[in-house]
């Protein structure tokens, strides 16, 4: 698919779990890039209860982005993106959902459309109240995985060691800067970019 013919995405979604206890947690990562993105374009996050999360928006390339972190559990996200969407008149494919990828090394990141969930609860929910429509776009951050299946929900909801944690604020920092690539010269320019990058 060309850029000329990828509709605009107008809504960022970071998944995560609510409360501190969960804040510093691998499943968060999604969190963290929100919360990355809305200090570099100034975008205050404020609670909003109609949505069922923090909201903020900014604008760039002359274009308006909304910021949205649900405040549910993870494997209610889908509950707060269908809220928005609704609201704002939004198609899946206009969503932006940016969430822990355990199918990558730590420090790196892609951008991609569509998909299945691959087991994420998140990515789930969220297929599941757009009525089962899975085109929206995804970033994923990797986490690495533990190694076994058995594994994931402790590994997700641990928190990373210092070195790791140092590779994902790094890829972090990246994949907010490759945001500005997508919102000016769009998606396939920020994956060049972004899919040839891994922290050290």
């Amino acid at each position: 698919m060309s850029d000329a013919v990828l509709p605009k995405i107008q809504l960022i979604v970071g998944l995560g779990n609510p409360g501190p206890e969960y804040q510093h947690t691998r499943h968060n990562a999604g969190v963290w890039f929100i919360e990355q993105l809305a200090r570099a374009y100034n975008a205050p996050l404020k609670p909003e209860s109609k949505f069922f999360g923090h909201t903020g928006k900014f604008v760039l390339s002359g274009q308006e982005f909304k910021l949205l972190i649900p405040n549910t559990y993870m494997n209610l996200s889908g509950k707060a993106v269908l809220a928005m969407a609704q609201f704002y008149k939004l198609n899946p494919e206009h969503i932006l959902v940016v969430h822990d990828e355990l199918a990558l090394p730590p420090g790196s990141a892609k951008f991609k459309f569509a998909g299945g969930h691959a087991g994420h609860n998140g990515l789930r929910d969220i297929t599941s109240k757009l009525g089962n429509n899975p085109n929206f776009y995804r970033l994923r951050l990797g986490i690495g995985h533990p190694g076994h299946k058995d594994q994931v929900t402790g590994f997700v909801l641990g928190k990373a060691p210092a070195s790791e944690q140092k590779l994902l604020d790094a890829c972090i920092d990246e994949a907010v800067a490759c945001f500005a690539l997508l919102a000016k010269d769009g998606l396939i320019k920020a994956q060049h970019r972004l899919h040839s990058f891994q922290a050290s």
